[in-house]
């Protein structure tokens, strides 16, 4: 798949199977709390790059040859997760941000006060979704990956994952931010999604311990890279292309890897971490070329 149109034509097509995925499992929008409901699935369904459900899909076909039914569940749970960590990231109370993938965020299309509960339904939600899977299995061993995923997906969500890394992130705004602290902020707020998508996958697939370790090796780096250039694209990405108000960061005055390392070396630290990444995917069973070049093209995006 080394051609650069047909890996793009298979991204897009396994994209849109991932967003009828996820859409399967959204709420109806009735009854008296409607309004929730709609701010929801708006959210879900403003689009985006469906990385981290991506990520889970490839990695347990990389251990299994297919993808297994009892991933699926995660999958949207994951996307539910890091949609709501968007949705409350937007408020005025963090970033104040009125836009979102090219349209109004939730806070602002349906009000703050919609925008908090929204963020909170789709983290809550998400584990509904997850535990689905448990109707997929039925062999002990299997039940218990569904159990250890589940667990992933709380833990790298909550105070020692994504929530603690924004905690230290709001904690620490507007002043200046040392390196050792903005890269925890990193690797929890960022990457722990990516490794728990990773690691699910892994997970689900049936990978031995040892293989499981190397995906999380493997995730950490390719957040890590994913956020850098994210700060990248915020100082020389185009606002039309991002879908979002660029140069937000420095609006916020925000500590970012480009204003700590500047940006020549920002973009060599992204590409030297896309290249140990890629080495840890070599030393795992199986070959997902797929999976390879969607790790390589997240280094070259422009959104």
């Amino acid at each position: 798949m080394s051609d650069n149109t047909e890996f793009r034509k298979e991204l897009e097509e396994r994209t849109k199977q991932i967003n009828e995925q996820i859409e399967s499992y959204l709420p109806e929008e009735k009854g008296h709390q409607k309004t929730i409901f709609e701010a929801m699935n708006y959210s879900v369904k403003a689009g985006g790059k469906r990385l981290r459900p991506l990520f889970m899909q490839e990695i347990c076909r990389l251990f299994t040859g297919e993808v297994q039914p009892v991933v699926v569940p995660f999958m949207a749970a994951i996307e539910m997760i890091h949609t709501s960590s968007l949705v409350h990231d937007d408020l005025p109370c963090m970033d104040d941000d009125m836009m979102r993938r090219g349209q109004a965020s939730t806070w602002a299309e349906y009000g703050e006060d919609m925008g908090v509960l929204a963020g909170d339904a789709l983290m809550i939600y998400a584990f509904e979704v997850a535990a689905k899977a448990f109707k997929e299995v039925s062999d002990a061993d299997d039940l218990k990956r569904v159990g250890r995923a589940i667990e992933i997906l709380a833990s790298k969500t909550g105070i020692y994952g994504m929530i603690g890394g924004q905690t230290v992130d709001v904690e620490l705004a507007g002043g200046p931010i040392p390196k050792n602290k903005l890269d925890f902020i990193y690797r929890l707020k960022t990457g722990a999604l990516i490794e728990a998508s990773m690691l699910i996958g892994a997970v689900l697939g049936g990978a031995a311990e040892e293989d499981c370790k190397i995906v999380e090796s493997l995730a950490g780096k390719v957040g890590l890279a994913f956020q850098i250039q994210d700060d990248i694209l915020d100082v020389t990405g185009d606002q039309e292309v991002l879908g979002k108000e660029a140069g937000s960061d420095e609006k916020n005055q925000k500590t970012t890897y480009v204003t700590l390392e500047g940006l020549e070396k920002a973009k060599k630290d992204v590409e030297a971490l896309s290249v140990q990444a890629i080495e840890d995917l070599n030393k795992l069973p199986g070959n997902n070329e797929f999976l390879e070049n969607l790790i390589r093209i997240l280094i070259k995006r422009q959104k």
